[in-house]
């Protein structure tokens, strides 16, 4: 069997999308299930589209969600040979053959006088059928290469193309429906199209996982390699569904993701040109692990009910028949729940970042006391800052209480019940058995203790909501507790006054 060998090649134009950590997670999964190479390459070959800090940004993104580049860094940084602006001699040779061999020529064509056609036909473009009538060294002998020109493929005409999809079967595509793409530019430097063909071969590449998007550029590459002798080693192509928006009508975009108000990048971007700065997924809370797994099952299912894979067994599970061809509805909420699912099974991390939070605001926490608070919340939290905030009950008696409730609820009866409950807390051990002390402290008072629980919920918290409230008060302790039961009868009976 062929050693497995795949590339991720993104451009440093912007921001790594989401959807670019999926496609090359996709590729790390194929590499690593068969022992074989994940390939690094950045396609840089447009320079008017160059962004500084996206090289880092990609290699930083990928190595947060846990992607282990074999070829193409060295000791974390980007290897000038995987580079292609760095690569310029490797194409030359490979286009002269093309020239040589009459599968591509000369265009002399100025950005004005293509401008002037597309204005003059909205869908012109450079093919078989108007090739001869435009400045080229097909359609005219007396052509000088002493002036600007780009090396354009010369498309056969009427040629069906059979592209080979380990995800769709068998695409075939006529000839007509693909133009005669520039294949080097007027500054010698190869673009996308013969760039990639050229180093998939070189770097011995088996496999071409990409999106859905590039599918129309493939009959290109095929006919790119059959032209340059290189079919029998042609790579296996396997493009990608779509990211499709949370309501399934279109692509994912990051206006989209702004409007639904979820991340569209891994890490945090502060874009060089506008300032603009979008969150990442990892700054706004997300484990890598969750997201690894969330982006897995976007297009891709095991055929099985599970739905928490670690890395490892990711690999072991994947396989690209099992690629839906399918867009896949991006459901943020998903995510989320992926986040949950994680963040129950890293508590020891939790207590330590709860503990450095509470530092940095100047609360003093045992780590007993954190290990608590983060063992009775890690049900009811989807970020680590959910810790902080929902933690705050604990350190403190409530400043408010919800107004409905005490209006709605509180009595004399109320009153008596908790005096006495303070009382019974206060006379108790240290670590007394409040289920057992809400229960008497109810029957000393002639009352149900159940019509209690709502009132007592919010004199200690300030509200409605929260964790088990016998766990709670265990961890606020006695003292605290019968003092906010105290300072709520004070305060609740003036206000009543």
């Amino acid at each position: 069997m062929q050693e497995v060998r795949v590339r991720f090649a993104p451009s440093p134009t912007g921001a790594l999308h989401i959807g670019g950590v999926r496609t090359a997670l996709y590729n790390y999964l194929l590499a690593r299930k068969f022992g074989g190479a994940m390939i690094l390459r950045i396609e840089d070959t447009d320079q008017n589209r160059f962004v500084p800090g996206a090289e880092e940004f990609i290699i930083e993104s990928l190595t947060w969600v846990g992607i282990k580049i074999d070829e193409g860094l060295k000791n974390g940084v980007l290897d000038p040979n995987y580079r292609q602006s760095n690569r310029k001699p490797f194409y030359k040779q490979y286009v002269d053959q093309l020239l040589k061999d009459g599968h591509a020529y000369y265009a002399f064509d100025t950005p004005e006088e293509l401008d002037a056609r597309r204005k003059a036909s909205s869908n012109f473009q450079y093919d078989v059928t108007t090739r001869m009538s435009l400045n080229n060294s097909l359609s005219r002998q007396d052509f000088s290469l002493d002036r600007p020109y780009v090396i354009r493929f010369k498309v056969p005409v009427n040629t069906d193309v059979t592209v080979n999809d380990l995800i769709r079967g068998e695409v075939i595509i006529n000839s007509s429906q693909v133009d005669d793409k520039v294949l080097m530019k007027s500054d010698g430097m190869p673009t996308y199209h013969l760039a990639n063909v050229v180093d998939d071969h070189l770097m011995k590449i088996s496999h071409v996982i990409r999106g859905e998007e590039w599918l129309p550029s493939a009959p290109l590459h095929v006919l790119l390699y059959r032209f340059l002798g290189w079919e029998s080693t042609m790579p296996r192509f396997a493009h990608l569904p779509l990211l499709l928006k949370p309501d399934g009508n279109g692509k994912l975009s990051k206006r989209d993701a702004d409007k639904a108000g979820f991340p569209i990048f891994p890490l945090t971007w502060k874009d060089p040109n506008t300032n603009e700065v979008a969150t990442g997924y990892r700054e706004a809370g997300y484990l890598p692990e969750a997201i690894v797994n969330f982006l897995a099952l976007l297009g891709w299912n095991p055929g099985t009910e599970q739905e928490l894979f670690t890395m490892d067994e990711l690999i072991e599970a994947f396989t690209i028949e099992r690629i839906g061809k399918a867009g896949a509805k991006f459901d943020i909420l998903k995510a989320n729940w992926f986040n949950q699912q994680y963040i129950r099974k890293r508590s020891d991390e939790m207590v330590a970042f709860l503990l450095g939070e509470l530092e940095k605001e100047g609360v003093n926490c045992s780590r007993e006391k954190a290990s608590q608070i983060v063992d009775v919340l890690k049900e009811r939290v989807t970020f680590p800052k959910d810790f902080v905030e929902q933690s705050r009950m604990f350190f403190g008696p409530p400043v408010k209480y919800d107004e409905q409730i005490i209006s709605k609820k509180w009595s004399k009866e109320a009153s008596l019940y908790f005096l006495e409950l303070a009382t019974l807390i206060r006379k108790s051990s240290a670590q007394p058995d409040y289920k057992d002390l809400v229960n008497l402290a109810a029957e000393n008072t002639n009352v149900k203790a159940g019509s209690m629980m709502q009132l007592l919920r919010v004199i200690l918290t300030g509200g409605m909501s929260g964790p088990d409230l016998i766990i709670a008060m265990e961890i606020m302790g006695s003292v605290d507790v019968a003092n906010r039961i105290s300072t709520a009868l004070a305060n609740i009976t003036l206000k009543i006054a």
